[in-house]
C-alpha cells in the first residue's frame, strides 16, 4: 500500500540526514567474507533442509503432472520442480538459478530455459520487515524520513527488493533493501557448495571440473554484492565517470542519495524507462535502440580501459532505455575492475580489433604482464595462433570481427600456456557478450569492434581517420548518428 499518509515533519522537512549523509565510511566499503571452510553445525542442519527440498519440489511437481495427465516431458517436470525448489530455498539458490539461466551453454537447455523463473519470479519479503530494516539503518521512522513509501515492492531479487518513495523535499527515488539475514544463509549455503564441489574433484569426470574454484569466485562476488554501502559507492564513481570526457550526455545511472543510505540500504533517483531486451515495446515506442546500443557500449568500454570500474551484470534488467531516450545502467553489486597493467592489455585487444588486425601486439601485451612465460614461444607464434582461431571472421573484414570471441579464445590460450589472468578477464568477456546479444536484436548488421565511436575517447587520432574513411558520425548530437548501418562496412 502506499504510505503517503504516513505524516510531514513540516518546515525543514528536506533535510534529514542518516547515518551516511557525508559518504560511507571507509570501514563501512571493507568486505567481509567469511571462510569458506569453515564448519558449523547449521551446516548440517541446512544440507538436510536442502535435499529434503529439493527433493519434494521435484517429486511434488512429477506428482501433479502424474494426477493433472499433462504431457508435458517429464525432464522438463522435473526441471521445474528443482526451480521451485531453488525459489523455496531462497537467496544462494535463486542466484544459483540465475547463473544457469544466464549461462545456457553450460548447462542443458530445458534446465536453463526452467531456471529463466529464477530472473522475474523471486517472491518479496514483507513489508514490516522492510520498514523495519530502513528504520534500523536511517535512525528515524519510515513516516518521518518519508514523504510517502510504497509498501509493495517495485520489483525483488535475490540479495534485495527495491521499493517506491518520495522524499521530503519532493524528489521521487527508490529504496533498494537488503533481504534480513542474507548473509549468514548464503554463507551457510556456500560453505556447504564448497564441501561439494571438493567431493566433485574427486571423481574422475570432475578433476578439471575447477568446482572449488567456481564456488571461491562466487563467494568473493556474493560478499561484495552483500555490501550496499559498496555498491552504492561504486555506483556514483560509475556516475561521475561517465562524463569524464565531457560527452555521453545521452547514458546515466541514478544518483545516489547518500542521506538516505544506510549500511542495508540504498536510496537513488527513481528513473522510468524499459530493460533493453524488450525489442517489440522499444520499436512500439518509437525508441533508437541501437543508438541506446552504442552510447551505452562507449560508457562501458571507457570504463574498462580508462577510469577502471566497469559494470559486471550488463544483462537487460541491468540496462535500461528511459522514456527520454536516455540510456540507464542500474544495479552496481557486481563491478570489476583491471589492474592498470591488463587495462593496457584490454586497449591493445580492442585497437587491434579496430584498427590493424596485429595480433602479435595482443601476444606481447600478454607477455609484459607475466601471463606468458618468456619460454613459452615467440610473439608471432602466440599472435598467429590468435590469427588461426579467428580466421573464419578475419576474412570477412572488420566488421564481422567478434571481439568477445578474441577474449574467450584468449583466455583458453592464456590456459594453455598455464597463464595466470584475472578473474576480471573474464568478467569482462561475460559483458561483451551481453553487448553481442543486444547487437543481434538491435542493429544485426552493426559490430561494437568495428565502429570508431566507441574508442574515439580512447584512440582519438586514430578512430578520428578511421571514421572519416567509414563516413561514421562520431558526435551524437548529430542527427546523423542514428544511422548504423555503414558502421559493419571496411
Amino acid at each position: 500500500m502506499d504510505g503517503a499518509s504516513d505524516g510531514g515533519l513540516g518546515d525543514g522537512a528536506g533535510t534529514f540526514r542518516g547515518p551516511f549523509a557525508d559518504g560511507p565510511p571507509a570501514a563501512a566499503l571493507h568486505v567481509d567474507a567469511p571462510p569458506l571452510q569453515a564448519v558449523r553445525l547449521v551446516d548440517i542442519w541446512r544440507s538436510v533442509v536442502v535435499v529434503t527440498v529439493l527433493s519434494w519440489s521435484v517429486l511434488a511437481a512429477l506428482a501433479g503432472r502424474a494426477l493433472r495427465r499433462r504431457r508435458t516431458p517429464v525432464v522438463r517436470t522435473a526441471c521445474d520442480g528443482l526451480v521451485d525448489g531453488f525459489i523455496r530455498l531462497g537467496p544462494t539458490f535463486v542466484k544459483a538459478g540465475q547463473i544457469i539461466a544466464s549461462s545456457g551453454s553450460m548447462f542443458p537447455a530445458v534446465l536453463a530455459d526452467a531456471a529463466r523463473r529464477c530472473l522475474d519470479e523471486v517472491p518479496p519479503f514483507p513489508a514490516e520487515q522492510v520498514r523495519a530494516t530502513v528504520e534500523a539503518d536511517l535512525g528515524a521512522p519510515v513516516r518521518e524520513v518519508f514523504a510517502s513509501f510504497d509498501d509493495e515492492p517495485l520489483s525483488a531479487a535475490s540479495i534485495g527488493q527495491v521499493h517506491a518513495c518520495t522524499l521530503r523535499d519532493g524528489r521521487t527515488a527508490v529504496v533498494k533493501v537488503q533481504r534480513p539475514d542474507i548473509r549468514e544463509q548464503m554463507a551457510t549455503d556456500l560453505r556447504n557448495m564448497y564441501r561439494i564441489a571438493a567431493v566433485i574433484e574427486w571423481t574422475p569426470w570432475g578433476r578439471t571440473s575447477g568446482a572449488r574454484g567456481i564456488i571461491r569466485d562466487l563467494h568473493s562476488v556474493t560478499f561484495r554484492e552483500l555490501n550496499p554501502a559498496l555498491e552504492a559507492h561504486q555506483q556514483q564513481v560509475f556516475r561521475d565517470n561517465i562524463g569524464a570526457f565531457g560527452d555521453n550526455t545521452m547514458i546515466t545511472a541514478p544518483e545516489v542519495y547518500w542521506d538516505h543510505c544506510g549500511p542495508r540500504t540504498i536510496c537513488m533517483q527513481r528513473v522510468h524507462g524499459i530493460p533493453m531486451d524488450h525489442f517489440d515495446e522499444l520499436v512500439a515506442r518509437g525508441m533508437d535502440g541501437q543508438s541506446i546500443l552504442r552510447r551505452g557500449a562507449k560508457v562501458w568500454a571507457e570504463a574498462a580501459m580508462v577510469h577502471g570500474p566497469f559494470h559486471g551484470d550488463m544483462h537487460a534488467g541491468n540496462i535500461w532505455a528511459l522514456d527520454d531516450g536516455r540510456g540507464c545502467y542500474l544495479d552496481f553489486g557486481i563491478m570489476g575492475e583491471l589492474s592498470p597493467e591488463w587495462r593496457s592489455v584490454l586497449k591493445d585487444l580492442f585497437f587491434t580489433c579496430a584498427f590493424d588486425l596485429d595480433f602479435t601486439r595482443v601476444a606481447k601485451a600478454y607477455r609484459e604482464v607475466g601471463a606468458i612465460p618468456s619460454d613459452m614461444g615467440s610473439d608471432e607464434e602466440l599472435g598467429a595462433f590468435l590469427n588461426m582461431v579467428l580466421g573464419p571472421m578475419l576474412a570477412d573484414g572488420f566488421g564481422s570481427i567478434d571481439v568477445a570471441a578474441l577474449v574467450a579464445q584468449s583466455l583458453e590460450m592464456l590456459k594453455t600456456y598455464k597463464a595466470s589472468i584475472p578473474q576480471e578477464l573474464a568478467l569482462i568477456a561475460k559483458q561483451l557478450l551481453y553487448i553481442d546479444r543486444f547487437t543481434k536484436f538491435l542493429a544485426p548488421d552493426y559490430s561494437v569492434t568495428a565502429d570508431p565511436y566507441i574508442v574515439q575517447n580512447i584512440f582519438p587520432e586514430e578512430a578520428r581517420a578511421k571514421a572519416a574513411e567509414l563516413g561514421v558520425v562520431l558526435d551524437d548530437t548529430d542527427p546523423a548518428f542514428a544511422g548504423v548501418g555503414r558502421v559493419a562496412e571496411g
